[in-house]
């Protein structure tokens, strides 16, 4: 073999590997030539080894809105079930998964279990996240349930306000994102 080709072999071998690890570093947004494409390639097109390429992810039309839904009234130490509601208004399914995060008002914690079994409290029980997979179809619709207790404390007559939000990378309407609940606290 030429000096010119060991050297030709070595400078595709070091660019695929380099290319490999940029791309590693960059993302599913970055291709690398495969071998055919290096030896097509002119000598030159070493600097250009990496070329960018669409998106991996997939994006949709959907519009994910919350649906106010107040749970049923609660005494003070009773439990209340919040039916966190997100609808797809469309116009497609959802190409990837979306988050919904309950943001507890005072005075109220959540008690498992939750549906889906995947949600749950962070933020020192003030907050429940559950997640939800892409796939959910135009005109249809997504339930969180979140069992709350009132705690002892609150005072009979007490409106407590907490919020419902979602969020989605292919939700093309943010401002019906987020929507108040309110827990009326009655007499046991």
């Amino acid at each position: 073999m030429s000096r010119r080709g060991s050297a030709r072999v070595f400078l595709g071998r070091s660019l695929t590997v380099g290319c490999a690890l940029v791309a590693l570093a960059a993302g599913p947004a970055l291709a690398c030539p495969t071998g055919d494409e290096m030896r097509q390639a002119p000598a030159s097109a070493g600097a250009q080894a990496a070329v960018p390429v669409a998106a991996a992810r997939a994006t949709s039309g959907s519009d994910l809105e919350v649906i106010r839904i107040d749970p049923e009234p609660a005494p003070p130490r009773g439990i209340t079930t919040l039916h966190a509601f997100v609808a797809n208004l469309g116009p497609d399914r959802t190409a990837s998964p979306f988050t919904m995060v309950v943001t507890l008002p005072e005075g109220v914690e959540p008690e498992g279990p939750f549906f889906p079994d995947n949600c749950y409290p962070f933020q020192n029980g003030h907050r429940v996240r559950c997640t939800f997979p892409a796939g959910l179809a135009a005109g249809r619709s997504a339930t969180g349930l979140i069992p709350l207790r009132v705690s002892e404390d609150t005072p009979v007559g007490s409106l407590l306000t907490g919020w419902v939000a979602v969020r989605s990378d292919d939700d093309t309407n943010e401002a019906n994102n987020r929507q108040p609940f309110e827990v009326s606290v009655t007499e046991g």
